[in-house]
C-alpha cells in the first residue's frame, strides 16, 4: 500500500466551488540554445539570495512600479468627462450617464461610491478610466466591488484602487471577467478577495498589485473561454494577507496570480515577491504559457505551480529565495515530499493540444538559494472521474466527458492514457542551480531535485495501482534533465521519496538524467 505522502497531491481547489461564487454575483521556441555559465547572471546576482525583504535590486526596471507608480495626466484630456471626489458616488452616476467610449479623467483626490455594497461602477463598451497624480477609488470596506459588469474592451490607467471587499474568490476590478480590458499604471492594494479578475484578451501592464486579501489576480472566466491574457511588467507582491491556505487547508485558493483554464498567456517581465503562497500558480487546463524574463522573489511558497495543464516555456527568469516558509513548514513536520520551488504537477507537453510548443520546456532560468529545486509530479489516483480528482468535474482536454474514464474503456487505449493528466515530455536544460544551505539555515530536505509519483491505490477500479505511474513518468514519458549547471550539494528523488540519489547515479542507468551537465563545488554548508 502506498504510503501517506502518496494519497496526498498540493492543493487544488475545485473548479465547481469557484464557479458556484463567482455565478453567485451580478512551437517550440526559434531560440538558439545557449550555453550556463559558471557565474551567476547579473540579475541573479545583484540582491544576494533574497531573505524576505523584496529587495528591488534584481527586479525587471519596468516592474518597480509599486513605490513609484507613473503620474496619471495632470489636466483632462479632450472631450473627457470630469470626475469630482467632493460628490460621492460621482463616477458611477457619470459612467451610467454616457455613451458607451466615453473616457473619463478623476480628479486629484479620494473618490467613493455609494454607501452600498453593490454600487459598482458597470463601464459601457470601450469606456476608459484616467486617473490624475493622486486620484484614489476607496471603497471604504463597504463596497464589494470596483468596476464589474460584461462591458468589452474597458481601459483603466493612472488610478489606485484600494479598500474595497470582495468575497472569497471573488475580486474588485473586472468582477466579472469581461473580454478585452487594459489595466495600466494602475495600483489594486489592500482590498480583500482577488484585487483583479481576468477576461479573455486582457492584459495586465506596469501595474501594482499588493496586499489583497487573496489574490493579486484571479484569471478564471466561469462562463467562456479565456484566451490571450498578457501580464507584463508589474509588480505583485504580499498578496494573501488573509492566509487562505492555513484558514481552509488545502483549498489551493492563494497565489500572487491564479490561472484557471487559460489558453494562452504571457506573463513576462514582472517581479512577482514575498507573496504568502505561492507566486504564480496556473491550475487546470491551462495551456500554452510563455513564463519569460520574470523575477520570482522571496514568496513563503513555489515560486512556480503549473499544475493539470499543457505546454508551456518557462526561459530567463531569476528565482531566488522562495519556498522557505512552506518548504521548512513540512520538513519539520517530517514529511519526505520533495515540496519544491518550481512545481510541475501533473502536466506536460501534449501535441494534440495546439499551443506554440508541444513541450514543457524549461530553460536559461536561473534557480538560487530556493528551498529545493523543480519537482516533477504525478499523483497515481488523480484522474479524470477519479474520486481523488480534487478539480471537481473537470477532465483533461482529451476527453468531452467525465463519464468516458470509467470501467472498461478506461482500462485500454486511448482512454488509458487520455484521461490522465500525464507529466510528460517536460524538457530542462541550461539553467544555473545554486545552493547555498547556510543561507537557507537547512540541513536537509531543502536540497532536492525530482521526477517520482506515489503507489497507486484509489480507487479500486483505477488501472493505474501499484507503481505503473511511478515508472511511467521516471522512466517513459521523455522527462529530462540536461545541459544544466548545479552548485552546491544537490541530491536527486527518482521513482519515490525513498530513492534519493548523488549526482554520479543520477547520470548512471537507468536513469540517465542530465547528460552534458555540471556539478560544482559546494556552496556553503
Amino acid at each position: 500500500m502506498g504510503s501517506t505522502w502518496g494519497r496526498r497531491a498540493w492543493p487544488v481547489a475545485p473548479l465547481v466551488l469557484v464557479l458556484l461564487a463567482t455565478a453567485g454575483c451580478d512551437s517550440g521556441t526559434s531560440d538558439a540554445r545557449p550555453q550556463p555559465t559558471d557565474a551567476p547572471s547579473a540579475s541573479a546576482s545583484a540582491s544576494g539570495s533574497g531573505s524576505g525583504s523584496g529587495s528591488a535590486s534584481g527586479a525587471p526596471s519596468a516592474a518597480r512600479v509599486c513605490a513609484d507608480p507613473e503620474p496619471g495626466p495632470a489636466k483632462a484630456p479632450a472631450g473627457a468627462v470630469t470626475v469630482d471626489p467632493a460628490v460621492p458616488g460621482d463616477l458611477a452616476a457619470k459612467t451610467g450617464s454616457s455613451p458607451p467610449h466615453t473616457t473619463f479623467w478623476l480628479r486629484p483626490g479620494t473618490h467613493t461610491l455609494a454607501p452600498d455594497r453593490y454600487a459598482q461602477v458597470a463601464p459601457k463598451e470601450g469606456d476608459t478610466y484616467l486617473g490624475a497624480p493622486g486620484a484614489v477609488l476607496d471603497g471604504r470596506k463597504t463596497n464589494q466591488y470596483a468596476f464589474g459588469g460584461k462591458a468589452p474592451d474597458v481601459t483603466i490607467r493612472h488610478l489606485t484602487v484600494r479598500g474595497f471587499v470582495a468575497p472569497h474568490d471573488e475580486g474588485v476590478v473586472n468582477h466579472d471577467s469581461a473580454d478585452g480590458w487594459v489595466v495600466e499604471h494602475t495600483t489594486i492594494r489592500d482590498n480583500s478577495g482577488a484585487g483583479l479578475m481576468a477576461g479573455a484578451r486582457q492584459q495586465v501592464r506596469a501595474s501594482c498589485l499588493r496586499d489583497n486579501g487573496q489574490y493579486g489576480m484571479n484569471a478564471y472566466k466561469g462562463d467562456g473561454p479565456l484566451r490571450d491574457l498578457v501580464v507584463e511588467g508589474n509588480e505583485i507582491t504580499g498578496n494573501n494577507t488573509g492566509d487562505w491556505e492555513l484558514r481552509r487547508e488545502g483549498c489551493g485558493c492563494t497565489g500572487g496570480v491564479k490561472f484557471w483554464a487559460v489558453d494562452g498567456a504571457d506573463i513576462r517581465g514582472n517581479w512577482v515577491h514575498d507573496n504568502r503562497g505561492t507566486g504564480l500558480w496556473a491550475d487546470t487546463n491551462n495551456n500554452d504559457f510563455l513564463i519569460e524574463d520574470n523575477v520570482l522573489e522571496a514568496n513563503d511558497g513555489a515560486a512556480l505551480i503549473y499544475e493539470t495543464s499543457y505546454n508551456a516555456v518557462v526561459r530567463r527568469n531569476t528565482i531566488r529565495g522562495n519556498n522557505r516558509v512552506e518548504g521548512r513548514r513540512y520538513a519539520e513536520r517530517g514529511d519526505d515530499f520533495p515540496f519544491a520551488t518550481v512545481y510541475v504537477s501533473e502536466s506536460g507537453g501534449e501535441p494534440r493540444v495546439p499551443a506554440r510548443t508541444d513541450r514543457i520546456e524549461i530553460y536559461r532560468n536561473v534557480l538560487e538559494d530556493n528551498w529545493s529545486g523543480i519537482t516533477l509530479w504525478e499523483n497515481a489516483d488523480r484522474f479524470c472521474n477519479s474520486p481523488a480528482n480534487t478539480s471537481s468535474g473537470v477532465c483533461t482536454l482529451l476527453v468531452d466527458s467525465p463519464d468516458r474514464c470509467a470501467r472498461p474503456g478506461i482500462a485500454s487505449a486511448p482512454l488509458y492514457a487520455d484521461c490522465r493528466w500525464k507529466t510528460q515530455r517536460v524538457d530542462i536544460h541550461d539553467n544555473r542551480f545554486v545552493l547555498d544551505k547556510s543561507v537557507l539555515d537547512c540541513t536537509e530536505k531543502c536540497d532536492r531535485m525530482a521526477v517520482l509519483a506515489n503507489y497507486g491505490t484509489y480507487p479500486d477500479w483505477s488501472p493505474y495501482q501499484g507503481e505503473r505511474v511511478a515508472e511511467a513518468i521516471t522512466l517513459d514519458q521523455h522527462n529530462r534533465w540536461h545541459d544544466n549547471v548545479y552548485v552546491g550539494p544537490w541530491k536527486f528523488v527518482v521513482h519515490d521519496p525513498s530513492r534519493v540519489l548523488d549526482f554520479d547515479r543520477w547520470q548512471a542507468e537507468p536513469y540517465r538524467q542530465d547528460a552534458g551537465s555540471t556539478l560544482g563545488p559546494r556552496a556553503g554548508g
